[in-house]
């Protein structure tokens, strides 16, 4: 009795029925939105397949009729050399990202635990330092991160452009909201069972701290994958260039309408791996989101 009343045709049409007016245009609404938003990704991917003769072509076309992969190949012969290859370039980008990501989630969740749960001397005063440095643009900070950098002898090397990267204002103010809500009462059964700090830390408040240091992970990696700036500033050799600064090359200087091509290819290397990344981690970049400002 109560299977076939699951199943009655009378309460399908009724769940047919509450689909009204008002929540079909709602729907037809975001449907828009998400085309609109998606819309620059679909004409980057067809830009990168896109010939010659068709990106040129008047009117313009979005769709690509002819695709091709030929504009892949020739951005590896642009930025490939005898002496610097094109995959070089790749390392250099995955290197000082990987280590900058890896680097900041640590740094940032350990002091952020450390100043929510053990209170030292000072913390106010320390926090208070770290909302102050939120009102900085990073563009304002780069001279003195340059002097800095220049004193310790670290120009034109990887270091210069993973170290200033590493504690970033922004990343310890999220993982600190975050820790705010982790209940006192665990950490501290596990420090009665004989568990030392580190251990606490590592086995018990990562894990709680997934989210946050989550979503650290997501920030950190666009913003340092997409940064051109720095190692604009920072680096001279052309070993140690980066993926974005090697692509910036090919939109300018003589030949640009035959590099067309390479530009939209290029721009799809450096835009595929943020989306990728976003992606996979979308799920608790939401949730922190969602749960960072409220205390349990």
């Amino acid at each position: 009795m109560t299977v076939k009343a699951a199943y009655h045709p009378r309460r399908f049409k009724f769940r047919l029925r509450k689909l009204t007016f008002s929540r079909f245009m709602l729907y037809l609404l975001l449907t828009l939105l998400v085309v609109i938003a998606g819309l620059p990704l679909f004409a980057m991917v067809c830009r990168s397949l896109m010939p010659l003769d068709e990106l040129y072509i008047y009117p313009p076309r979005l769709i690509v009729h002819k695709p091709t992969l030929r504009n892949f190949s020739d951005l590896l012969t642009s930025l490939s050399s005898s002496t610097v290859p094109f995959t070089r370039y790749i390392f250099n980008s995955l290197f000082t990202t990987v280590v900058t990501v890896l680097a900041s989630v640590v740094v940032c969740c350990m002091g952020a635990y450390g100043l929510v749960k053990h209170h030292p001397a000072g913390s106010g005063v320390i926090f208070a330092v770290v909302v102050a440095a939120l009102s900085f643009s990073t563009h304002v900070t780069q001279i003195p991160n340059y002097l800095v950098v220049n004193r310790l002898g670290l120009v034109n090397s990887y270091w210069a452009l993973i170290i200033p990267k590493i504690a970033v204002a922004y990343n310890f103010f999220l993982v600190k909201q975050f820790c705010e809500q982790l209940p006192d009462s665990i950490l501290e059964a596990a420090r009665i069972d004989g568990a030392k700090e580190m251990r606490v830390f590592w086995t018990i408040a990562m894990p709680l701290l997934k989210p946050a240091w989550t979503t650290l992970a997501v920030f950190s990696f666009v913003n340092n994958w997409n940064d051109y700036f720095s190692p604009l500033i920072f680096i001279s050799s052309n070993a140690l260039k980066t993926l974005p600064l090697a692509l910036q090359t090919l939109s300018g200087g003589a030949g640009v309408v035959a590099r067309a091509g390479t530009v939209g290819a290029a721009t799809f290397l450096t835009t595929v791996p943020s989306i990728l990344v976003f992606a996979l981690m979308r799920g608790k970049v939401m949730e922190t989101m969602s749960f960072s400002g409220i205390k349990s």
